[in-house]
């Protein structure tokens, strides 16, 4: 989509355009809604043609086309009853299969869309948003979405086909009363539409107040423990409470004029109907009007007065949908950050080749440099061991290698290209990555190790999970391999959690194994049967381990000492131990060996 050329249309413009392949079921659900509505309108007519039956008979409008005997008539309208009732039904149960049908379909494919879009997105896009907000986005909006579509549609087509259909019956039957009849009509609908532009900031506010709220509740239910370590609650309730009134007090300001609309609207059509009682009357007690005929527009009008009385409920359920749908289609057309290559990087080529970083810079928006012409060789087949203070950029040098983010000067090349010219999906399939933070899914422990390759056999995954050293915590579990791990993996220590990742990156069987930080937060017993596990599969492949804790890299084939962005030592344990630099330093105090270490 063209963002630029998107955004400068209006919301049902722009939503009307992505439902463009679903164009033939609307104008299906479209025509079924305008014949039920037609048929809907039929039975006032009848009316008026039975009672002018019941007053003219053999002089009755039926009595001109044949029927002289009255009680035929009244059969025959009987009938007209029955099939026209009949056609109303069908048309009904068309128009709300097919539109409920086609709310769920857009509902659905919405969803998949934005959060395939959102997946495409680099980490540094979703460092600048909240996750509560695409939540809202990607579900509050969307419902607002399927239920326009599932309800308000069809309203507003039924709406102005009644307003068409019943003047062109006043017109019919007496131009003079359709003159003062129908007079509102137009001042109602420039209301409306008055009302909508009124309306649409209002519910925009609101929209992004939700949006504010799912940002602040889900950040606190996800660190609830924190929330009550903190003995925060009053705190969290009294922020809560503050955004819950902002949401409040936006859906006020949008519904006290959202409120007004219906009462306006039935002043309106008090008029109309005002005079088709008066000046109706008058001219059927003059003989100039049918009794019939001024039956027909009584009942008109009611049927007219009814669906402009619900206008405003339509057009407020419009209004919302139309601020959901830019929010949504936004959020589409947000431009991709990171751009896909055009290459696929095999397995093969991957094994045999080192990542060369060179002349690198790279900082985060709005930060310092963080890398400034850093050169970093991963050669293949080896393990490098990274450290350093916090902030001196180690994290981020996965981050690069990922594609999570893109430098601004410089490049990394793996098998003769830049990992620029690979397919990100190539690329990262080449890469195993277990982190400090563990992600884990809902579901079974065996289905969370199975992650790492979906069309690995059983035995395969309890492979993957022996060289882990998981199995024997894994068989100790009540449920065993199919023991639900809870959201986050919360029902698991953090020991376990790790284990279970690094079983994961196991069975995913990638060229380069990525591990950062993933020892530190573990206790000793743990790190110790970690380190067996890394040692194990590290063999036969590039590692790039990323460590707090120095005892996780003493075994590497090569360490590099990273501060402030730069690389200031390299070289084995000892070397640099015998180096008495910043490793030196490091070591010594991890060890408990410098005198600064407090007792």
């Amino acid at each position: 989509m063209d963002t630029s050329d998107g955004r400068a249309h209006s919301p049902f413009r722009r939503l009307r355009n992505s439902m463009s392949r679903h164009s033939n079921t609307v104008r299906l659900a479209t025509l079924c809604s305008i014949l039920n509505k037609l048929w809907d309108l039929a039975p006032p007519l009848l009316i008026g043609v039975a009672v002018d039956v019941v007053v003219e008979r053999e002089e009755s409008l039926m009595a001109g086309i044949g029927i002289i005997d009255p009680w035929h008539q009244l059969v025959i309208l009987s009938i007209a009853t029955f099939v026209i009732w009949g056609l109303e039904s069908i048309f009904e149960y068309l128009y709300g299969i097919l539109w409920r049908n086609l709310a769920q379909t857009v509902q659905h494919e919405f969803r998949l869309m934005t959060f395939e879009h959102v997946q495409k997105q680099g980490m540094a896009w979703f460092d600048e948003r909240q996750k509560g907000d695409l939540m809202a986005i990607m579900n509050d909006d969307i419902n607002q979405l399927e239920r326009f579509l599932d309800k308000g549609v069809n309203d507003l087509l039924q709406v102005s086909t009644t307003v068409l259909v019943v003047g062109a019956v006043f017109i019919a039957i007496s131009w003079e009363v359709a003159l003062f009849a129908v007079l509102p009509i137009p001042i109602i609908v420039w209301g409306s539409f008055r009302y909508q532009r009124s309306l649409e900031p209002r519910y925009a506010e609101v929209r992004s107040a939700a949006g504010r709220m799912n940002a602040l509740l889900e950040n606190d239910l996800s660190g609830m423990s924190t929330i009550q370590s903190f003995t925060a609650e009053v705190r969290e309730a009294n922020r809560v409470e503050s955004l819950s009134d902002e949401y409040r007090d936006a859906n006020r300001r949008a519904i006290r004029l959202s409120a007004a609309f219906v009462p306006l609207i039935r002043m309106a059509i008090l008029v109309g109907f005002t005079a088709t009682l008066l000046l109706g009357g008058w001219m059927a007690l003059d003989g100039a009007m049918a009794v019939g005929a001024y039956s027909v527009l009584v009942f008109m009008t009611q049927r007219l007065l009814w669906p402009l009385t619900r206008l405003g409920e339509t057009f407020d359920l419009y209004q919302r949908a139309m601020a959901s749908t830019t929010r949504v289609l936004d959020l589409l057309e947000t431009p991709i950050s990171i751009e896909d290559g055009e290459h696929i990087l095999t397995s093969s080529s991957a094994h045999s080749s080192d990542i060369e970083i060179n002349n690198l810079r790279f900082s985060y928006p709005n930060r310092d440099i963080l890398f400034e012409d850093l050169n970093l060789t991963i050669e293949a087949n080896r393990v490098l061991g990274v450290v350093g203070p916090t902030g001196s950029g180690k994290t981020t040098l996965v981050r690069l290698l990922l594609r999570f983010a893109s430098p601004q000067k410089g490049s990394i090349n793996w098998a003769k290209r830049s990992i620029d010219e690979w397919t990100l999906d190539s690329l990262r399939k080449n890469i195993s990555l277990v982190s400090q933070h563990v992600t884990l899914f809902p579901t079974t422990i065996e289905e969370n190790i199975r992650y790492g390759n979906l069309d690995a056999s059983d035995e395969e995954v309890r492979q993957a999970a022996i060289i882990a050293e998981a199995t024997e915590f894994i068989e100790e579990l009540p449920d065993g391999w199919s023991t639900l791990v809870g959201e986050g993996g919360h029902r698991l220590s953090g020991g376990q959690r790790q284990r279970v990742a690094i079983a994961r990156a196991v069975l995913k069987d990638s060229p380069l194994l990525v591990l950062d930080e993933a020892t530190s937060a573990v206790d000793n017993e743990t790190e110790a049967a970690l380190q067996r596990s890394i040692r194990q599969i590290s063999k036969d492949r590039s590692t790039l381990i990323i460590a707090h804790r120095l005892s996780t890299v003493r075994y590497a084939d090569c360490i590099v000492v990273m501060d402030a962005g730069k690389i200031v030592e390299s070289g084995t344990h000892d070397e640099l131990v015998a180096l008495n630099g910043l490793y030196s330093r490091l070591w010594s105090v991890q060890t408990g060996e410098s005198s600064g270490i407090g007792q």
